[in-house]
């Protein structure tokens, strides 16, 4: 009988990273004549890739303290099944991606089972929720890092990790055209592309577009301002774990607050950052995405209040972005809670849309993060292993069960 290998993730970007890591694996158990079963919780692309998911990931992407109160019995039970799941049939080894205030409660559960388990994709507790550093000392057999600074900080702590590189870093440049982008949306090729990214969950997408595009009307209707770019036209990258009605809520929102606006929503978000003039970002991980990119940005982001009182009291790191906090300095400008606002917003994507320094520091700085976050010049064995991925299949295979093999 196959060894059966539980994999788990939450998010848009972590399901992201499970569909590949459930191909990676495949294909390295296929090499040696073997194969596995895949089980745990995801969402559409994780399922392509051969995962049963138990508990589908959009269910479970809620963020906040207050959100998640409010969600908490349907939270609670997808939880249990996930834990019924485990227990029926242990697997011979779990992947859990991001997400840790679920995957800590199910760390605990896998390794009362015997269950060895891989992290990767380590949760900010470098950045606040400290104390939570004994969950991973006890449940976590390996902690798999994607931004560089993360590693010392877990050995400090006694914890077995690795940096693996940032999978994104990874990714060849381009995977459409300009043209066949355009072709696909109803763009226009000749506009300048203003990318809006509200995030991947419902509640951030309600909590932030109203405002971005009332910030992209406010841009438009100031254009002759911009005689180089006096023509846009802005687009809406929906996450792939939306489902049909959270895309119609989506749309709803839209056609409320971008009336007249000329924009449209897309599904390729990547390919977005890689052709937009520049982009107003979630923080989150789509703005390693612009970074990797090299698209100038702006960061918002915007929690309930409650929320945010408590972390402002926890928080002990300077910025809010990831790349902010890999450069060791404000690359790009951060609009948060009070400070996210149309004029805000505006006034400092019109900064970056004409080239001149503001504009060109910021992408000579996105360029020596995209070098940080490519860890298989710096880490023995990336490079002979294939990359972030390909590090994590071989772990996850050399941490199974003996007897799973």
């Amino acid at each position: 009988m196959p060894p059966t290998i539980f994999i788990s993730a939450g998010e848009a970007s972590g399901e992201h990273y499970g569909a590949l890591v459930i191909e990676a694996l495949q294909k390295r158990l296929a090499a040696a004549g073997q194969s596995a079963r895949f089980f745990g919780m995801g969402g559409p692309r994780m399922a392509a890739a051969g995962l049963q998911c138990v508990v589908r990931s959009e269910e479970m992407a809620v963020m906040g303290l207050t959100e998640v109160v409010h969600h908490l019995p349907r939270i609670w039970r997808e939880f249990r099944k996930l834990k019924q799941a485990i227990r029926q049939q242990p697997p011979s080894v779990a992947v859990l991606i991001d997400f840790p205030e679920i995957h800590f409660r199910l760390a605990s559960e896998l390794h009362r089972l015997g269950v060895p388990v891989i992290f990767f994709v380590s949760p900010q507790l470098w950045a606040w929720k400290k104390k939570r550093i004994r969950l991973v000392q006890k449940y976590i057999d390996k902690m798999l890092v994607i931004f560089p600074f993360e590693e010392p900080f877990y050995r400090e702590q006694g914890v077995e990790a690795e940096f693996v590189g940032h999978p994104l870093a990874e990714l060849a440049a381009a995977p459409v055209s300009r043209a066949e982008f355009a072709a696909e949306n109803g763009l226009n090729p000749e506009k300048t592309w203003i990318g809006l990214l509200p995030g991947s969950r419902p509640k951030e997408i309600r909590d932030h577009l109203p405002e971005i595009l009332r910030a992209a009307r406010e841009l438009a209707a100031g254009a002759g301002k911009l005689a180089a770019t006096a023509s846009f036209e802005f687009i809406v990258p929906l996450a792939p774990t939306l489902n049909a009605a959270q895309r119609e809520e989506v749309r709803r929102l839209v056609e409320a607050h971008g009336a007249g606006l000329a924009l449209r929503l897309a599904d390729d978000a990547r390919a977005t950052l890689l052709h937009a003039r520049a982009s107003v970002v979630a923080s989150g991980t789509a703005t390693v995405e612009a970074a990797l990119a090299g698209n100038p940005f702006v960061v918002v982001y915007r929690v309930s209040p409650l929320t945010f009182a408590i972390a402002k009291r926890v928080v002990k790191v300077p910025f809010v972005a990831m790349v902010n906090l890999i450069a060791g300095k404000e690359v790009v400008p951060e609009l948060i809670q009070s400070e996210f606002t149309a004029e805000n917003i505006v006034r400092q994507i019109e900064r970056l849309l004409p080239d001149g320094p503001a504009r060109l520091s910021m992408i000579e700085d996105l360029a020596r993060i995209h070098g940080l976050l490519n860890a298989r010049p710096a880490v023995s064995g990336a490079a002979s292993t294939g990359g972030a991925i390909a590090r994590v299949a071989a772990v996850t295979l050399e941490t199974m069960r003996e007897d799973s093999v």
